[in-house]
């Protein structure tokens, strides 16, 4: 069976993203950066990108980033 992932942290700057996935992984929590952002207008910067989490760790990682993120 395959684990879920969760969405916990949504940002329209891609390095907060990166950050939020770093400081998750120096606490062993896998982490992926989904990046949403249009491919048709980059310059513009719309969209967004998302840090997921195994649905397991949904909750321990958005109290880690709540807590000890200083990029928010």
């Amino acid at each position: 069976m395959t684990e879920s992932w969760e969405s916990i942290y949504t940002t329209p700057l891609p390095h907060r993203a990166e950050l939020a996935k770093a400081l998750l992984s120096e606490h062993d929590i896998p982490a992926v950066v989904i990046n949403k952002q249009s491919s048709s207008y980059p310059t513009i910067g719309w969209g967004k990108s998302e840090v997921h989490v195994l649905a397991k760790d949904a909750i321990l990682a958005k109290v880690i980033l709540e807590n000890e993120a200083t990029f928010s």
